[in-house]
């Protein structure tokens, strides 16, 4: 028996279907690159956007046909869009030739549905309201080598107005420290050079007296050739201890992933996201005060309810003074059951998009402005794959950016060292350095 896995959305969701590959594999599945081939399609969904549950919703109804002519066919769907209130409903009757919906509270728990589906003809639902015990579940198959995510929390206790990540993800929960290390110790020995340690807020991460800046230098400190990411910081939980601890350990990348999402204070109020501009320009000199190279990168939303041209050029100017190498940019998508969903002040579609292209446009320039500066220097990246279309090895170096480059041998998995001979916007282009191969 075969599986495929869509996955949509985040890291998060990235590594939950490393996960239930684990859970296919324990009850008989093996991975099958083809969909048409698959005995069991599994959909991980997101709902953060709009557009990313209209995808997934699209995906799905295009195998009813598939589902009609292919004897045996299992389709399972879960994920955010599966936990989210209602919808489980519009899977069932929309598309009733799903088999399977299951939520993110209890995707432990695929296996034993697969085993109730086979036993029943009805599709079978199952939905939890809260997480209860975190535990680790069954080992994932990775899938990024020589990458690896490692889970330090689940859910959010943030309620940002926009966000429905709260309400499909649960409440904040932080796994065992003595947990963390140990996966991380098995992945370093297995081979697996960074390590980006995930959680909807990371920098709350808490086991007892134990905060995420500890936790961060106990990883760091284990024994091997290897980097370390984290990921995704709120600044309401930026501190100096933070920065001490990534100043302290070469092999913390020096790039720091801190969502703004708005340079306006009046809708950063509307948000919900206790944090004012100037505290978070004030976060920013201090991570450039103390650790100079690093790198910034953020999220950041245009035409949030009532936004002005004034709050949108504040955003602006945010932008031009915190630096950043890049932005994920979106412009915001109402998502029921948040409370900004039920503001008034809607911002017109031209106006928002408008806006998203001047935002995009700017970002790009401080990009390309950042890369170009890279030229003539030399890079440590990590490589991670080959580019059939390039026909080149590529990898990323510690500020996220992607560095391509020839090689007679095969280093995916090695730290290589380039001398940087072009830049096109995020992307690097070199030679391995002498002595380096």
């Amino acid at each position: 028996m075969k599986y495929h896995i869509v996955t949509y959305g985040c890291q998060m969701n990235l590594h939950e279907s490393e996960k239930i590959a684990g859970i296919l594999r324990t009850v008989g599945y093996e991975s099958e690159a083809s969909l048409e081939e698959a005995d069991i399609i599994v959909f991980n969904t997101c709902c953060i956007r709009e557009n990313a549950e209209n995808h997934a919703f699209g995906n799905i109804g295009a195998l009813k046909k598939l589902k009609r002519t292919k004897r045996g066919l299992m389709i399972a769907v879960g994920g955010c869009m599966a936990q989210e209130a209602g919808k489980a409903e519009i899977l069932r009757t929309k598309f009733p030739f799903v088999d399977i919906v299951f939520g993110t509270h209890n995707l432990s728990e695929l296996g034993e549905l697969i085993v109730r589906k086979r036993n029943d003809k009805k599709t079978v639902v199952s939905l939890l309201e809260e997480r209860g015990e975190t535990e680790d579940g069954a080992s994932p198959v990775r899938t990024s080598y020589p990458n690896a995510w490692v889970n330090i929390t689940y859910g959010c206790n943030n309620f940002c107005t926009y966000c429905i990540v709260p309400y499909v993800r649960g409440r904040e929960c932080s796994r065992k420290m003595a947990d963390v290390l140990r996966e991380a110790e098995a992945l370093i020995k297995e081979g697996y050079r960074e390590i980006t340690l995930l959680g909807q807020n990371v920098n709350s991460y808490r086991d007892g007296e134990v905060d995420f800046p500890v936790l961060l230098d106990a990883v760091a400190s284990i024994p091997g050739d290897f980097r370390l990411r984290f990921m995704t910081s709120h600044p309401k939980d930026f501190s100096e201890r933070l920065v001490a601890v990534m100043k302290k350990h070469d092999n913390i990348c020096k790039c720091l992933h801190l969502p703004a999402q708005s340079g306006s204070n009046r809708i950063l109020s509307l948000m919900n996201r206790r944090y004012t501009r100037e505290k978070y320009l004030e976060d920013v000199a201090l991570l450039r005060r103390e650790i100079p190279d690093c790198e910034l990168t953020t999220d950041l939303i245009v035409g949030f309810p009532t936004e002005t041209e004034e709050d949108f050029c504040e955003t602006l100017s945010l932008v031009k003074e915190a630096g950043f190498s890049s932005a994920f940019t979106f412009i915001y998508s109402p998502r029921t059951g948040t409370k900004a969903a039920e503001m008034e002040g809607r911002i017109p579609d031209e106006v928002s998009k408008n806006r998203i292209t001047r935002l995009i446009d700017l970002v790009n320039s401080q990009t390309r402005e950042k890369s170009a500066r890279v030229v003539g220097h030399k890079v440590k990246i990590l490589c991670e794959d080959y580019d059939e279309k390039k026909k080149m090895y590529m990898g990323r170096d510690e500020h996220g950016r992607m560095g391509y480059f020839e090689s007679d041998n095969n280093p995916v998995g090695e730290f290589v060292t380039l001398n940087i001979t072009k830049a096109n916007g995020i992307s690097l282009y070199g030679e391995r350095a002498k002595g380096d191969e």
